[in-house]
């Protein structure tokens, strides 16, 4: 199959979780500049509201929507309020993502579920809510592993086994749609450490 045909990036409407700090920030700030529409999603609502202000004094075209990836219904409402404000979504960015530090033996089961629910099915759900739009009309699914989806993290374990789960999905959801032909692009972006405020969000059972 040949790779799909995207628009350039001043044509695009683009949705980016994860995107009040870090490597969802500086990629909503890259893209405004290429002229791109955004919808920027997060946890935090002030936050979002405070960069979308400072994007749109500048001349982009920004909307925000509070959402946790977590929850497949409000993953559901931020492709809502893209359709309804745009028309339409050319590119989907799963980044939102957390971590904790710590033994894998001492972490509780539920704060591991739920760097699961974030990391892990927060890229499904961004995915699989995507993918209608983007089959409709072309696009492009970037989602947001890391170097330690190839290899693993000491202290870091149940963020490793995430990001390895994420690589998994995405290879697999790859193949599938290549052998649909759809017209979508799918993209596995593995950063290694980048300086973002990562370390500070994360979970911590290490002593001080």
């Amino acid at each position: 199959m040949s790779k799909p045909s995207l628009k350039p990036l001043d044509q695009q409407v683009i949705v980016i979780t994860g995107a009040s700090s870090g490597i969802g920030l500086a990629t909503a700030l890259a893209a405004a500049q290429r002229g791109a529409k955004l919808v920027l999603a997060a946890r935090s609502q002030h936050t979002l509201d405070e960069i979308a202000a400072g994007l749109i004094e500048d001349g982009a075209q920004a909307i925000t929507v509070q959402a946790d990836v977590g929850d497949r219904a409000q993953v559901e409402a931020i492709a809502a309020t893209a359709i309804r404000h745009f028309g339409r979504i050319d590119t989907w960015v799963n980044n939102a993502g957390v971590s904790i530090y710590g033994r894998l033996d001492e972490v509780s089961d539920q704060d591991s579920q739920r760097l699961f629910q974030t990391n892990f099915w927060g890229v499904v759900h961004g995915s699989v809510v995507a993918l209608p739009h983007l089959r409709a009309n072309g696009g492009a699914l970037i989602n947001v592993g890391s170097e330690a989806s190839d290899t693993v993290i000491p202290l870091q374990g149940m963020y490793s086994a995430s990001k390895h789960a994420v690589k998994g999905f995405t290879d697999a959801l790859r193949i599938e749609l290549e052998a649909d032909q759809a017209p979508v692009s799918v993209t596995l972006i593995q950063p290694t450490a980048v300086d973002t405020p990562y370390p500070q969000h994360a979970g911590n059972y290490l002593s001080q």
